[in-house]
């Protein structure tokens, strides 16, 4: 789970999001959701954001602005 963790934590830091042990899954799985991803395939939701939303600013954006509405 959530191997890609460590190449994000500059995004997630962006967000206002800390990792903690407590809500990590919870942080995984609307990872997960945001991409299109079904839950638990780690690889392949990492290269989804390696290669189709860390090299786009507006896309990262997206991103973020989505992680922090799915975590509120």
């Amino acid at each position: 789970m959530s191997c890609y963790f460590r190449h994000i934590k500059g995004i997630l830091n962006e967000a206002g999001i800390e990792v903690t042990p407590g809500n990590k899954k919870e942080i995984d799985q609307a990872i997960h959701q945001i991409v299109e991803v079904a839950y638990k395939d780690c690889p392949h939701t990492w290269r989804k954001l390696k290669q189709q939303i860390i090299g786009d600013e507006q896309k990262k954006q997206d991103l973020i602005r989505k992680l922090q509405d799915a975590l509120r």
